[in-house]
C-alpha cells in the first residue's frame, strides 16, 4: 500500500510532539533539555543494577568502611541540585582504579582506587564528581538518545557504537558501566565535584592532586571485568588546571575560614583494606587457577587469558575467538543444571553424556545455539562438588569448534578438588598505615621500612608523592603489608 504525503507529515507532527512534549528542566543547568527516561524510571533501573553490580563485581564486606563513605556522602548529596533524591553509596571489593555512578542515585567507588586516595578530600572530590554525573543526568540523557534512535528519529548517529548494541531500559544494567561520557560530561561532572565538596568545606585542590595521581598511573586491562577510571571517564583538555580555578572561584563565593583535608581520618579508616588482587576469591599461579575457598582448581592452557569475577572466571583463547566460562548453578543437581541451561538457551543438543570427573558426578553435553546470527558450539561440563553445581562451558563457532573441542575436554575434565594447603592457606595483601620515624625522602623512608626498589615508583604514586619529596617525621604513609 502506498504511504500518503500526508502520512508521512502527519507521522513527523507526531514525532516531534513527543519530542516537545518529553523536554525536561535540567536540574543542574535550569535549562530545557530532552528527556525520556523520568526520575522513576532513574529508580527502577538503578535499582536493578545494582543488584547485577553486586552480583557481578562483590561488594566489600567492611562495615566501618563503608559506613564511613555513606556518612560522607549521605552529608554531601543534600548538597546537591537533587537533594531529595534517596542516594547510595557502596565499595566493590576489586582492585580496579574506578569510581562511577548509576541513575537513581547509586554511587560506588572500589577499593582499588580507596587504596590511592590519601585524604578525606580526595575521596569527596571523586564522590562529587559521581554526584555530579547523577545531578546532571549524563546517562539519562544517553537512554534518551537511545529511545530516541529506535522510534527513528534520526539522532543515531551521535550515539557511540558500543552503546548502539543496548537496546532498552530493561536491557541496560551492567552494560551502562561500560560506556564513555563525553569530556564535556567529565568536564562539567568535575565542575560539580568541586561545587558539591567546597560546599562540603573540603580543599578541592586535593581533587586536582588525585588526578595527577590518575595520571601517574597506567592504565590498562582489568582482570575483574571492570573498567577502569581511563575507560570510562575521559580526560577533558586542562583538566587539572580546570579544577584548581574552579576551587579558586567558589572560595571567593563561600569565603570560609578553612577547608579540610582529613588525611589522619582517612587514612585511619582504609587501615587494613585488601589491596591488589585477593587471592582468597581465585588465582592464577603458573598454568593453573586455584579457588582456595570453594576449594577446587584446574589447569589453563598456554596462552589463554584468565578474567576472575565474583560470578564467574573466563578464560579467552589468544586469537579471542573462543572462551571457557565457569560459574555455580542454583540446581539441585548436574542433570537439573544441564536442562535448565538448554531450556534457558534453546540450544540444540547433540550429545549427552554421564560420567565422573576426578570423582565428581558429572553431566556432559555438546550443543548448538544461535548468537546474534551467528552458530556457537558449547560443550559443558555440570560438575557436582560439595552440594553445588558448577557450569564449565567451552565455547566457539561453529566453524572453529573442533580445532578446540580437545582443549575444551582437557581443561574442563581437568576440574579437580584442591587439597594443598600451601594453595589453600594464602592471605591478600593489605593496607598497613605506618608512622613515619624521622623526617627524611620519600624514597629513604621507604627504605626504611623494607621496600624493594623495584616497588619504590609503585608506593611514591600509591602515596601521591615523589619519591624525592621530603616526608616529616610523624607523618602516615600506606605500605603494603607482604
Amino acid at each position: 500500500m502506498p504511504i500518503r504525503k500526508s502520512t508521512i507529515a502527519a507521522t513527523v507532527i507526531f514525532g516531534l510532539t513527543v519530542v516537545l512534549l518529553t523536554c525536561a528542566i535540567n536540574p543542574v543547568t535550569g535549562k530545557k533539555e530532552l528527556m525520556l527516561v523520568t526520575e522513576q524510571d532513574e529508580i527502577a533501573l538503578g535499582k536493578q543494577t545494582d543488584e547485577e553490580i553486586a552480583q557481578t563485581y562483590g561488594i566489600y564486606e567492611s562495615p566501618d568502611l563503608t559506613g564511613y563513605i555513606n556518612r560522607l556522602g549521605q552529608d554531601m548529596s543534600k548538597r546537591t541540585h537533587r537533594p531529595t533524591l534517596e542516594y547510595h553509596f557502596k565499595v566493590l571489593d576489586t582492585p580496579v582504579i574506578n569510581a562511577f555512578a548509576v541513575p537513581g542515585g547509586y554511587v560506588y567507588v572500589t577499593r582499588g582506587i580507596l587504596s590511592y586516595l590519601n585524604d578525606e578530600a580526595e575521596l569527596m572530590g571523586v564522590v562529587g564528581h559521581e554526584l555530579g554525573h547523577v545531578n546532571a543526568r549524563h546517562t539519562a540523557k544517553q537512554m534518551s538518545q537511545l529511545q530516541l534512535a529506535e522510534l527513528g528519529l534520526g539522532v543515531g548517529m551521535i550515539l557511540s557504537e558500543n552503546f548502539r548494541k543496548y537496546a532498552g531500559l530493561a536491557e541496560f544494567g551492567v552494560s551502562m558501566l561500560f560506556l564513555k561520557f563525553s569530556r564535556d560530561n567529565e568536564r562539567q561532572a568535575d565542575d560539580l565535584g568541586v561545587e558539591y565538596a567546597s560546599k562540603s568545606g573540603y580543599d578541592t585542590n586535593r581533587m586536582a592532586a588525585f588526578f595527577e595521581t590518575l595520571e601517574r598511573l597506567s592504565p590498562g586491562e582489568s582482570e575483574s571485568g571492570l573498567p577502569d577510571w581511563f575507560s570510562t571517564h575521559p580526560n577533558p583538555v586542562n583538566r587539572i588546571a580546570a579544577v584548581r580555578n574552579k576551587t579558586l572561584e567558589w572560595r571567593q563565593k563561600l569565603n570560609l575560614a578553612q577547608y579540610a583535608v582529613n588525611r589522619g581520618e582517612y587514612l585511619k579508616t582504609v587501615n587494613g583494606m585488601v589491596y591488589g588482587d585477593d587471592p582468597r576469591q581465585g588465582y592464577v599461579e603458573g598454568n593453573a587457577f586455584y579457588h582456595p575457598v570453594l576449594k577446587f582448581t584446574f589447569n589453563i592452557p598456554a596462552g589463554w587469558e584468565v578474567n576472575n569475577t565474583p560470578s564467574q572466571v573466563q578464560i579467552v583463547s589468544k586469537d579471542q575467538d573462543a572462551v571457557m566460562i565457569l560459574s555455580m548453578e542454583d540446581s539441585p543437581s548436574a542433570e537439573q543444571a544441564a536442562d535448565n541451561f538448554v531450556q534457558k538457551t534453546s540450544a540444540s543438543v547433540q550429545s549427552k553424556q554421564f560420567l565422573t570427573v576426578n570423582g565428581f558426578q558429572t553431566e556432559k553435553i555438546v550443543t548448538s545455539m544461535v548468537s546474534n546470527e551467528d552458530t556457537l558450539q558449547t560443550m559443558s561440563y555440570f560438575i557436582a562438588k560439595g552440594g553445588s553445581v558448577y557450569a564449565f562451558h567451552g565455547i566457539a563457532g561453529y566453524e572453529g569448534f573442533s580445532g578446540y573441542s580437545s582443549t575444551f575436554s582437557r581443561t574442563l575434565g581437568g576440574f579437580r578438588n584442591l587439597a594443598d594447603p600451601s594453595r589453600i592457606n594464602v592471605k591478600a595483601r593489605k593496607l598497613a598505615v605506618q608512622s613515619v620515624p624521622r623526617t627524611g625522602s620519600l624514597r629513604t623512608v621507604l627504605k626504611q621500612f623494607g621496600v624493594q626498589d623495584s616497588e619504590l615508583e609503585n608506593l611514591a604514586v600509591l602515596n601521591g608523592m615523589q619519591l624525592t619529596e621530603n616526608v616529616d617525621g610523624g607523618s602516615l604513609l600506606k605500605i603494603p603489608t607482604k
